[in-house]
């Protein structure tokens, strides 16, 4: 796949980042336990199309629509963590993929991402997972190698990186009173309002706070990245890089050639947004998978 994360876009997708911001459940606790949010109605099927892409969308009206996701993907979503928080699990679960169209009853607000508030629908999500996939997990913590991000001159952002301009809470409340202009096509350059966007070699960012920029860097280093810059408020940044290429491509599939101009993701992580990770032990709390049943199919 060659997008890094999806994009993020108003009342019709919803962040695929990670970071553990909401209360995690007692431990041993089963997810319905702490997720009292449902869906009215849910279809799922097991997609074996053997495509690589997969897609989970917010839409109004309390809908998602799930595209040839793996379950490990949707407790990530469900419970806002990185892959690295999520410990334990049958091989399958990366594996098999399934697509879910389901619907809340009403139209659920939310308070928009960045607020350390979950989304309803990840709520029900967790209600789903365990109800159709028997989920049970518990959090312990462990002492696990991460990443510190920091500043590389105290207080002084990279030129890259600005603060957000927008204002990502009332264009939500607007999109879901159905005010405004309907999202279109995201611009070829520059960042997207409200999104995280990751093509082969760019992000693009914006309206979120320095601890999703974070969680966006997992991927590219390999751990969890926890944020002490002391940055707060909400960022703005477009980042380009020489994106490693890892395994070889599908049939079909032509990978462009890298820039051999362009910085690594390191050096380009200091000299555009005067950042650097630090290589450190913290406890990190993970969640466990105590249990998992594949599900049957509507």
């Amino acid at each position: 796949m060659r997008r890094l994360m999806l994009g993020v876009y108003l009342a019709v997708a919803v962040a695929l980042v990670g970071g553990a911001q909401e209360p995690a459940p007692p431990s041993s606790a089963s997810p319905a336990a702490s997720a009292t949010a449902t869906f009215e109605v849910a279809t799922l099927k097991q997609n074996k199309s053997g495509e690589r892409g997969f897609g989970i969308r917010r839409q109004p009206g309390g809908r998602v629509t799930v595209t040839n996701t793996a379950p490990r993907q949707l407790v990530t979503f469900a419970y806002q963590l990185t892959p690295f928080e999520l410990v334990g699990g049958p091989s399958w679960m990366d594996n098999d993929r399934f697509d879910i169209v389901a619907k809340m009853e009403g139209n659920p607000e939310w308070g928009g991402p960045g607020t350390g508030r979950p989304d309803p629908i990840q709520l029900a999500m967790r209600t789903l997972l365990a109800d159709r996939f028997k989920l049970k997990l518990h959090r312990e913590t462990r002492e696990l190698d991460v990443y510190a991000l920091v500043m590389m001159k105290p207080g002084t952002p990279g030129p890259a990186l600005k603060p957000s301009p927008t204002d990502c809470k009332a264009m939500l409340a607007a999109a879901q009173r159905g005010q405004g202009p309907p999202p279109g096509p995201p611009p070829a350059t520059g960042p997207v309002p409200c999104s995280i966007m990751g093509n082969l070699g760019v992000i693009r960012f914006d309206g979120f706070p320095m601890s999703q920029v974070a969680s966006m860097l997992v991927g590219q280093a390999g751990r969890i990245v926890i944020d002490r810059t002391g940055l707060t408020g909400n960022w703005q940044f477009v980042m380009t890089f020489a994106q490693e290429q890892r395994g070889q491509a599908p049939p079909g599939e032509e990978r462009p050639a890298p820039d051999p101009n362009a910085p690594s993701f390191f050096t380009a992580l200091q000299e555009q947004l005067g950042l650097k990770l630090e290589s450190t032990k913290a406890p990190v709390e993970v969640t466990v998978i105590d249990g998992i049943e594949h599900p049957v199919e509507d």
